[in-house]
């Protein structure tokens, strides 16, 4: 009989930001697996899962390719092991190879700082099956990888509307983690959609590290500092793009009595903290979770198109905004009517600041 462990997500949120540094550790992480599944070969259904940095327990990025990776291994069955990169991110090809050298199959890399290595891993493993989220394949050319994109700076545009009509002082930050052209595409999104609504309103920007160093994505006593300044200095919603450092953000912002926009996951739910909860007016969904059950889905039933890039959007739904806590009801009409003109084509959004 089928036997489908789930990992519960829920187990993940600790109370407070010690939680975070608990959960977030850098250093390569031990598996789980999951008893195996019955029929359409899930049996030997083995799913290896490389986190980007901050690993399991970030709350945003990575927490939501657990999700689906929770989703999967409850429809199919079958197995699964996750490792986290060190804190410098040198062992990620280490990491993969780990993972297809143990006979996993697929294998998902979660975050576009493997695209560096990733073309070389699967050059000697031909007969795995791999993935990876934030880099293209076709520019990698490898027939036995798939690329996961989305198109945040649509998802971000939205944020940027909510943002400039909620604001009582036309003033707005955007906090990013690391200065990289991915995250810019976050930062280009929310300042166009904010600019729409209020070609004059001010909007602050702040990466808390450069290009290379990736520790912007789980540093929240940093994210509190920018963020802080931000407030201190007439913001009063602050967006961010930087994973586990938004913490910090959602904690600069119940400090000042003031709002933040969470990112990746619907970060209301994932923050059990009541006061973070209650200044977190929207986040910006970017359905990784879809993305990695839809992929494993496809590698079970042999629909896998490698080679190839997925790219989701906002008329798969791919990006949007999430609506718990009902702070942005009032302006969901105005929210949709963006929305339809950017999925008609009749708003194109930049991807570069």
């Amino acid at each position: 009989m089928r036997r489908a462990r789930k990992m519960k997500v829920a187990a993940l949120l600790m109370a407070g930001s010690m939680a975070l540094a608990a959960c977030a550790s850098d250093e390569t992480g031990g598996g789980s697996s999951g008893g195996g599944g019955e029929g359409g070969g899930s049996d030997e259904l083995r799913i290896g899962l490389a986190f980007d940095t901050g690993g399991r327990g970030d709350r945003s990025f990575n927490d939501a390719a657990v999700a689906g990776l929770d989703a999967a291994i409850e429809e199919h069955g079958g197995e699964f092991q996750d490792l986290s990169p060190n804190a410098d991110g040198s062992n990620r090809a280490d990491l993969l190879t780990q993972l297809a050298d143990e006979g996993y199959n697929p294998i998902i890399a979660v975050g576009f700082a493997y695209g560096e290595v990733i073309g070389d891993v699967v050059e000697q493993y031909p007969d795995t099956t791999f993935a990876i989220i934030d880099s293209s394949a076709e520019e990698i050319g490898a027939d036995n990888l798939t690329g996961l994109l989305f198109s945040e700076e649509q998802g971000s545009f939205l944020a940027g509307v909510a943002a400039a009509l909620k604001s009582e002082t036309s003033h707005i930050g955007f906090v990013g983690g690391v200065e990289t052209p991915l995250i810019q595409k976050f930062e280009a999104g929310y300042v166009a959609g904010a600019q729409a609504v209020n070609p004059q309103i001010t909007i602050d920007r702040q990466y808390i590290s450069p290009a290379g160093d990736f520790s912007g994505f789980n540093a929240p006593d940093r994210g509190l500092l920018v963020a802080q300044g931000m407030y201190e200095g007439g913001a009063d919603i602050v967006y961010h793009a930087a994973g586990g450092s938004g913490l910090g953000v959602f904690q600069a912002a119940a400090a000042a009595g003031a709002r933040a926009i969470g990112v990746d996951s619907d970060q209301y739910q994932t923050v059990d903290d009541p006061a973070l909860q209650a200044v977190i007016l929207t986040s910006m969904l970017k359905r990784v979770d879809t993305a990695v059950s839809s992929f494993i889905d496809s590698y079970v039933d042999e629909s896998v198109e490698g080679g190839s890039d997925i790219v989701y959007n906002l008329e798969q739904d791919g990006v949007g905004l999430s609506t718990s806590g009902g702070f942005i009801d009032d302006i969901q009409d105005q929210i949709d009517d963006y929305r339809q003109q950017i999925v008609d084509g009749e708003i194109e959004v930049p991807t570069t600041p």
